[in-house]
């Protein structure tokens, strides 16, 4: 099993050398936002979001003092917005009052931080501070018990299983390729087996559409010729860049 999840691995590398956290940032206060609104919506709702709430909040400190109510009308689009707001206002104030301002790069300071978890934190160490982590999201985990690296339903133990199959160097990479294919390819209701590169070392290989043609029908961002979720990818990304939102309808409300 070791040696097989290595090579798809290996394989998804070459698939996808242009991996990378599909949320939009220029510093860890920004991944680290992002991430925390990313909840239970998708990142090209918080890419197209966030450029509005950065330009107006731009610091730990500046957020810490917004208004709720503002706040929440700035993030509304990415659901949850009281909740998330809540969060925001709390981690700002913590990062002000305990961190200098800086976001912290250790995992003991992240996950104390209101609204943040093992997730959240892996997200910004392994992208902000290049710390090696395992970002076990819905599509991480999916895939890992799919490809049978784990049975294990609850995130820190999938992570603690599959960090004892890929060296710590590989986590990170590991992390944004598994969660790459499995929002282009390996999808939680119609996985796209016939265009999937790697059918060939998968054993659940046929929990999906198997007929090529079809198949490709159900790629989606770049693998399926659609805008991908940033709005700012990496340069090597080889799709399009998303859209920014839509402003309201003429008289909507």
């Amino acid at each position: 099993m070791v040696r097989r999840a290595r090579r798809i691995n290996r394989e998804l590398a070459e698939v996808y050398p242009y991996a990378h956290p599909e949320l939009d940032f220029r510093n860890p206060f920004e991944l680290l936002v992002a991430t925390v609104l990313s909840a239970q919506t998708t990142d090209l709702r918080v890419n197209q979001t966030t450029p509005a709430l950065f330009a107006r909040y731009p610091t730990p400190e500046d957020l810490a003092a917004a208004e709720p109510e503002e706040l929440e009308a700035i993030i509304r689009p990415t659901g949850f917005f009281r909740a998330k707001a809540r969060s925001l206002l709390g981690l700002s104030a913590a990062l002000r009052d305990d961190f200098g301002g800086e976001v912290p790069a250790r995992i003991e300071d992240l996950v104390k931080l209101p609204g943040v978890g093992r997730k959240t934190a892996f997200v910004v160490l392994g992208n902000a501070y290049g710390v090696p982590g395992i970002t076990v999201d819905t599509h991480f985990g999916r895939l890992a018990r799919r490809w049978k690296w784990t049975e294990q339903e609850d995130p820190e133990k999938v992570e603690a299983e599959i960090a004892a199959i890929f060296p710590k160097s590989e986590w990170t990479m590991l992390s944004h390729r598994v969660i790459f294919h499995g929002r282009r390819i390996c999808h939680s209701r119609k996985p796209a087996c016939g265009a999937c590169p790697i059918a060939h070392l998968c054993p659940s290989y046929g929990e999906g559409e198997t007929d090529p043609e079809k198949a490709r029908k159900l790629l989606k961002y770049e693998m399926g010729g659609q805008p991908g979720q940033r709005l700012n990818p990496p340069p090597d990304y080889p799709g399009r860049p998303a859209p920014p939102l839509a402003p309201p309808a003429e008289g909507a409300g």
